[in-house]
């Protein structure tokens, strides 16, 4: 990093006397507010008008105007100022390099003068050592020993601490933005400088724990303090290991040593007039936050031996002693060196890193992503996690690998043939480029940040900062963004291309690796059958067509989306047979290469179901609508509508073939509904009226067909009006993808038509509607289930509308009321349909409610459900429809209250569980908290099933037993790796709490 230099363009200032500039020319020197500059130079007075180079070393800086307000404030507390850098003009040019970039250093040197003199010495790097006296000097404390003594006390040696501690920030800084300290050179002394602090805290510590020389405490440095990588202003990560002395008791020594360590954090973090250092941040310990804060060695070692995940030893990669007792730590980082290379054997290796990878992206804000240089798509951590896992895979079997700094760890990996030489170089590069963002970003106010700030002037200040001249802004972006996306290219340059090379022709000057290493590298990122990874990839690439050549260009970033996928196998083996299908297709693969959203959304979906993978395979030509998220979105059903008539029409009289389209159409619906639910375009609710209102509209098809075919065998208009009545999960909008329809049919002959001729005819459509729509075909069926008409199975398919009049005025029972609730018109007749739902208005609201027996007989058949339907061994906590606070109880409260109050409560007088209960709070019927725990548990149980459809192509009930089963459905679900017991438990505590808002409110 350099300061800005005079650029062309900007002017010529040498021998100019200043008293000459106009505001006007102070603009064009490089001031953004030439006005403002003009009077804060005449404020500085004759001292500045006699200094010709004054003007020179403003201009010269990244920001002029931050510069000259911090000389402008400086010189008010020290009219002295101005003659005594005159005479320094080396220390005035670093100064005013650190002002035209760091207010916040600039603030420092104006609470403290004269210390801008520590700029006037020569621009040396002081030694580990040299930091570590002065700061212990600054808090009284003797250097000259091996492990400090106990330092000063109380307020005033947390403010020297500080003190000290931006002085040799501000040398720093001034050396890093002159160019005269590399960045290895930087971030190793920020390291120092962060290690010379935590001994200065420690012996502060020390004072106020008069047993401390009874234990032996290690400050070991975690993450880029322990890899002498640290920015300017970060958390440090530490972990503590103590040791007692003299026979002193474990225990003991364990209190005295947490004593010390808390008393060490303190006076970093403690808040002074002088501002805080910074966190000193221990949650990498064994246990994180919930474990002990300090440790002997041998509690330790058997944490990590036993209980340690991988992400904890690819932490202690960057361990390293920092303070205290370092031989103690020496023999620590030792110690958990045998095992840090050793995790890449361990069974949890692959589920461990994938969470690893998906951490970092969830810490980063939507709003910020592209300009997060930290966490963001083609940050550092990208970098970084990768060499870091390349460590892990290969460092097991190469000692040479087992570095802790991120570029010193890639110079190794590019050395070993692990990453080709030109890549290793763009990937340094890149990393080198954003920390130097990193640390401009961080100067300027000493917070911690990652992002990129928006305001031009602020990016114009990083751009000259970094030595561009006549468009820094414009310059600034340009490379930045260009190195964004050459480190987002790392999976493919470091992982992927490499796994090509093992099995298919590529270029020479690509890394080659052996099959043995490619099975190693696939294990590593969460293939379980690496061997018939290696077969679909080589099927896929190999050969000279110009269909190979596209998916060697493909491929590797697609291994990398299906290794974030939840089965990355499924997804790579129904890439390769979807690839079959359309290889040969010229848009096929064209699109997956120059859409890349289409690819991704390809990736996860095969990766993660089961279900639309399927619907893929048997209508493949669907790739086209993962192009974009507008295709996504849920068509209207007057659209369907519109288009399934059509097609009925084109095939005229082959009902067959009509509806083979029909449900083509839907099979093509299916997959856009699966795509949008898990891409997140919609939630369960929209899920379950999108697949309701296709579950209409190919009834309705289906009807036209069988309406015609019976039309056509008898000779005869079709004699009866007719009409389909939704019921269950179809009538109230909610079906699943497993879901069959339920339904009643009805029919009203036409005047002076005989009710035998009738029915035989209405009969006759509604055998033939469930037997097209049951032919075999390639797509998900959809069954029609008639079994919730009156007298059930036993009762006639379809009755007249008069005949369904005498049955409820006579026969009807309390459960077919609670069933009438669902009650809505779905296909056929609409005007039929309408009379249907007036003539079963009064049974299900009725007026006055429900008596008395017929709430026993509903709450009689409630526990008779729960007794006798749930599957014999199910486990009621895990069954999402009939167990303990699933979609049963929830919708059971539902339909009791609208039999009771929907007389009188017309807003209760809907089809769908959770429109009723939000009318039912609304009128007061029920507390607002409790329908919100009913929504929770019911929307939960219908992500549950599904999801579980989703993921494995067929329907349940139950959440599976199988572990892996288990973990798949909760990555469906948005659970991280590992996150398959978190989810379970979220579904326990959900449905629990549901339970018993049920028990209180059903049976009030």
């Amino acid at each position: 990093m350099r300061t800005m230099e005079r650029h062309p363009g900007e002017g010529e200032v040498s021998g100019v006397p200043r008293m000459q500039s106009t505001a006007g020319r102070l603009a064009r020197l490089g001031f953004a507010d030439g006005a403002r500059a003009e009077r804060l130079l005449d404020g500085l007075g004759a001292e500045a008008e006699a200094d010709a180079g004054l003007l020179d070393a403003l201009v010269a800086t990244a920001d002029p105007d931050l510069a000259l307000t911090s000389l402008s404030r400086l010189a008010d507390r020290d009219p002295d100022i101005l003659p005594a850098l005159r005479d320094a003009p080396e220390a005035r040019q670093r100064l005013l390099s650190v002002f035209g970039v760091s207010a916040a250093l600039a603030e420092h040197v104006v609470r403290h003068p004269d210390h801008w003199r520590i700029l006037s010495g020569p621009a040396v790097r002081p030694m580990s050592r040299e930091l570590r006296a002065a700061l212990l000097s600054a808090v009284g404390a003797p250097p000259e020993v091996a492990e400090p003594v106990a330092a000063s006390r109380g307020q005033a040696a947390l403010t020297a601490l500080r003190v000290a501690y931006r002085d040799r920030l501000l040398h720093l800084a001034a050396r890093d933005l002159s160019g005269a300290s590399s960045l290895s050179e930087v971030t190793a002394e920020l390291s120092d400088l962060a290690g010379a602090a935590l001994e200065a805290g420690l012996a502060l510590a020390r004072a106020d724990v008069p047993e401390a020389a009874k234990v032996s405490l290690s400050v070991i440095g975690m993450g880029k303090c322990g890899a002498r990588e640290l920015n300017y202003i970060s958390d440090v990560d530490v972990i503590f290991v103590a040791e007692p002395r003299d026979g002193l008791d474990e225990t003991e020594a364990l209190r005295i040593a947490t004593k010390l360590a808390q008393g060490m954090m303190r006076a970093c973090s403690a808040s002074t007039p002088e501002g805080a250092l910074w966190e000193v941040d221990a949650a990498l310990r064994p246990e994180g936050k919930n474990g002990p804060l300090v440790r002997t060695l041998t509690s330790h070692l058997a944490y990590y031996r036993r209980w340690a995940k991988t992400w904890e030893f690819q932490a202690l990669l960057k361990a390293r002693p920092v303070a205290g007792d370092l031989e103690l730590g020496g023999r620590y980082t030792e110690a958990v060196n045998e095992l840090v290379w050793q995790a890449a054997t361990r069974d949890n290796f692959v589920d461990d890193v994938q969470a690893m990878r998906r951490r970092v992206e969830s810490h980063v804000r939507g709003d910020e992503a592209e300009r997060q240089i930290k966490l963001g798509p083609g940050g550092l951590r990208d970098i970084e996690f990768a060499v870091q896992l390349l460590q892990l895979v290969h460092g097991r079997h190469d000692p040479l690998l087992r570095r802790r700094a991120t570029l010193a760890a890639l110079a190794a990996l590019s050395r070993g043939g692990y990453v080709g030489r030109d890549d290793a170089k763009a990937l340094a590069e890149a990393y080198s480029f954003l920390r130097g963002i990193e640390h401009l970003v961080q100067l300027h106010r000493l917070r911690r940040t990652h992002v990129v700030p928006e305001d031009p002037p602020d990016l114009r200040r990083i751009g000259r900062a970094l030595g561009m001249g006549v468009d820094p802004v414009g310059e600034f972006t340009t490379r930045w963004k260009r190195h964004a996306r050459e480190a987002r290219r790392l999976h493919e340059k470091l992982f992927y291309r490499p796994l090509l090379q093992a099995v298919a022709r590529l270029p020479e000057q690509e890394e080659r690796l052996s099959p043995t290493a490619a099975k190693a590298r696939l294990e590593a990122l969460g293939y379980a059958d690496p061997e018939g990874a290696l077969r679909h990839i080589a099927a896929l690439t190999s050969g000279v067509s110009r269909r190979a050549a596209i998916q060697r260009t493909l491929l590797p970033v697609m291994l990398g989306w299906f290794a974030d996928a939840p089965d990355p196998d499924a997804g790579l083996l129904g890439f390769r047979q979807v690839s079959d299908k359309l290889g040969a297709t010229p848009w096929y693969l064209r699109l997956l290469r120059d859409e890349t959203a289409a690819a991704e959304r390809m990736a996860k979906l095969l990766g993660t179901s089961r279900y639309a993978t399927g619907l893929l395979l048997n209508a493949p030509e669907a790739v086209t609508m993962l192009g974009s998220g507008a295709e996504l979105a849920t068509r209207p059903k007057e659209t369907l509508l519109a288009e399934v008539t059509a097609g009925v029409q084109r095939h005229g009289e082959n009902g067959e073939a009509a509806v083979a389209g029909v449900r083509g159409l839907r099979r093509r619906e299916l997959f856009r509904t699966a795509v949008a639910d898990l891409m997140g375009v919609i939630d369960i609710e929209q899920v379950g009226l999108a697949l309701s209102e296709l579950n209409d509209v190919t009834i309705q098809a289906a009807l036209d067909v069988a309406v015609g075919k019976v039309s056509m065998e008898r000779r005869e208009d079709f004699p009866t009006r007719f009409a389909v009545i939704a019921m269950g999960r179809l009538g109230g909008l909610e079906c699943s993808y497993g879901s069959d329809a339920d339904v009643m049919f009805v029919h009203d002959p036409h005047p002076g038509v005989p009710d035998r001729a009738a029915s035989e005819a209405a009969h006759a459509v509604a055998n033939e509607l469930r037997r097209l729509l049951a032919l075999p075909a390639p797509d998900p069926p959809l069954l029609i289930d008639p079994d919730l008409r009156p007298e059930g199975r036993q009762g006639p398919l379809v009755r007249s509308l008069a005949s369904y009049a005498a049955y409820y005025r006579r026969w009807s029972a309390p459960w077919e009321s609670q069933a009438l609730l669902r009650a809505r018109f779905s296909a056929g007749d609409a005007q039929l349909g309408k009379e249907f739902t007036e003539l079963i208005a009064p049974l299900r609201y009725p007026a006055g409610g429900v008596n008395g027996d017929a709430l026993r007989e509903i709450r009689r058949l409630k526990a008779r459900m729960e007794a006798e339907r749930l599957p014999r061994g199910a486990d009621p906590s895990l069954h999402t429809k009939l167990g303990r606070g699933g979609l049963s109880d929830v919708e059971w409260v539902a339909q009791l209250l609208q039999l009771r109050h929907a007389a009188t409560v017309p807003d209760l007088r809907t089809p769908r569980t959770l429109a009723a209960l939000r009318a039912a709070a609304a009128a007061g019927l029920i507390e607002q908290a409790d329908v919100e725990v009913l929504a929770d548990a019911w929307l939960f149980a219908s992500r549950v099933r599904d999801a579980i459809m989703l993921v494995r192509g067929r329907a349940a009930d139950s959440i599976p037993t199988l572990v892996r089963d288990r973990a798949l459905i909760a990555r469906a679900l948005g659970y991280p790796p590992g996150g398959s017991e978190d989810f379970v438990d979220d579904y326990r505590r959900a449905t629990r709490r549901a339970r018993r808002v049920m028990e209180r409110v059903f049976y009030q």
